[in-house]
């Protein structure tokens, strides 16, 4: 190894170290963002180094640097549009569409790689390191590439939420993976098998279709965590293919994190990874007329009677869920924080692990309306202070704060919740009493001390904070 390539080496190992930092800084919204920063920084240095390494072997022509400028102006200018005008309630799947293009890139360089190599040396030649690599980076590129594309079909309405189950569908699968270990097979004894890898990348694509169809939206949550960890994967697979060490290492770490983040998605949600992939679980939205669903006493309130409540308050606890996402309602719950804060009323808001649509979306979009970090407290940290709460104020949402979990025999037994149930009083803005993904009724919203107050999300809080401006005296 030339002297140069041991620079590279280093210069990627560098690269590394910031991915792994970044990481780290990711786990606390106050250094988030310097996280990201640190991330995007060793990004741009492995691909400046990968250049440059490039450049030093020669191995590309004009037209290939050409190829590979446009591809960047482009991809950079529909990145840089993307994250400016994506709405916070859509980075959900915008994350499953990056999912996709990560899983499709990696696979499309394994077989591009592969057909250059069997068209230098012969089928047998091929070392079956990059065989192997070849076929695995594939697989998992294509499951990623179809499975990410339904599940943002999924989150963004253009296909059902509910589980949809594909006729056959585990007869197919189970006829596609055997399709896949005989076509692996006849690449590893040394055929011609261009047509055989691009014929596992088409069955793996199916699969991946079949893969996620029968999930419900309840679970989406999880899928995205796991086909972050499947992207992850392949990169690294492709780096193997390619015998690139930064990819190596940037595919790993990205596998490594999403296994992690899948796992603990799964343990919140008191749900085995096999069982979600199995499908069947989430149910999607349910349409439902006002007022009803719930068996039970069910005590509806209007705006001032909240407000009532909350202005003559200690303690306030905010519990978002995606109803507060999906009305665009951040902004007007900070404002009537602020407004409640002005009092000397103490807020906090309680952010269960799978709140929304994917880890972390409610403190990003409450971290976009500037809500203070140290307001954000995760179910371990606020569970203990219901009790000492005079309001908790439910906006949106449903299954995490059911107290049916604590029992056995129903969709949701086991499922850490948040204990809403022990504040002095409870208000729930939401439309209407229909179910959650779990398709069981809340017994919070019949309890005693629950108030309902049911509107959209952001005009509700509107309506309250400007009643509490009234009982206060507030312009």
């Amino acid at each position: 190894m030339s002297a140069f390539n041991d620079v590279i080496t280093l210069i990627y190992l560098a690269a590394a170290t910031c991915f792994v930092v970044g990481l780290h800084l990711m786990n606390a919204p106050p250094t988030a963002n310097h996280g990201n920063r640190l991330s995007a920084v060793g990004m741009t240095v492995a691909v400046a180094a990968t250049l440059a390494l490039i450049a030093h072997d020669g191995t590309i022509s004009t037209t290939g640097w050409l190829m590979l400028a446009v591809g960047g102006v482009i991809g950079s200018g529909v990145g840089l549009y993307l994250a400016r005008s994506v709405e916070m309630t859509a980075m959900p799947q915008l994350v499953s569409l990056f999912n996709a293009v990560g899983g499709g890139a990696a696979a499309l360089v394994a077989i591009a790689d592969f057909i250059r190599l069997a068209g230098i040396y012969h089928a047998p030649t091929i070392a079956a390191r990059t065989s192997v690599t070849s076929v695995l980076d594939v697989v998992i590129g294509a499951v990623t590439l179809s499975g990410s594309i339904v599940a943002a079909g999924k989150l963004q309405g253009f296909i059902p939420s509910q589980p949809i189950v594909v006729p056959g569908g585990r007869m197919v699968n189970l006829v596609l993976a055997l399709g896949l270990c005989a076509g692996t097979g006849y690449i590893l004894s040394g055929a011609n098998s261009d047509l055989t890898l691009i014929g596992i990348a088409v069955a793996s694509f199916v699969m991946g279709v079949i893969m996620v169809m029968p999930i419900g939206g309840a679970d989406m949550p999880v899928v995205i965590s796991l086909l972050n960890a499947f992207t992850g994967t392949a990169v690294a697979m492709a780096g193997f293919v390619i015998n690139s060490v930064g990819l190596i290492i940037a595919g790993a770490l990205v596998g490594a994190s999403g296994s992690i983040l899948t796992k603990l998605m799964a343990d919140a949600m008191n749900r085995s990874i096999v069982n979600i992939v199995a499908g069947g679980f989430g149910t999607g939205d349910q349409a439902s007329v006002i007022g009803s669903g719930a068996t039970g006493q069910v005590r509806s309130v209007g705006a001032d009677d909240v407000a009532i409540q909350l202005a003559y308050a200690q303690k306030v606890i905010v519990v978002p869920g995606y109803g507060l996402a999906a009305a665009h309602a951040q902004h007007v719950v900070k404002e009537l924080a602020d407004l409640l804060e002005k009092r000397g009323v103490e807020v906090s808001y309680a952010i269960h692990p799978v709140a929304g649509r994917m880890p972390g979306h409610m403190n990003v979009l409450l971290a976009e309306a500037e809500v203070p970090y140290q307001q954000l407290k995760t179910m371990e940290e606020i569970n203990p202070e219901f009790p000492r709460a005079d309001v908790a104020l439910v906006i949106g949402a449903n299954d995490v704060t059911n107290p049916a979990a604590r029992r056995p025999g129903n969709a949701v037994s086991g499922m850490p919740i948040l204990d809403v149930d022990k504040a002095k009083s409870i208000i729930v803005i939401k439309r209407s009493m229909g179910h959650g993904y779990a398709g069981i009724d809340n017994e919070l919203y019949t309890d005693p001390k629950t108030s309902m107050f049911f509107a959209d999300a952001q005009a509700g809080l509107r309506a309250i904070t400007a009643a509490v401006k009234t009982l206060v005296g507030v312009d």
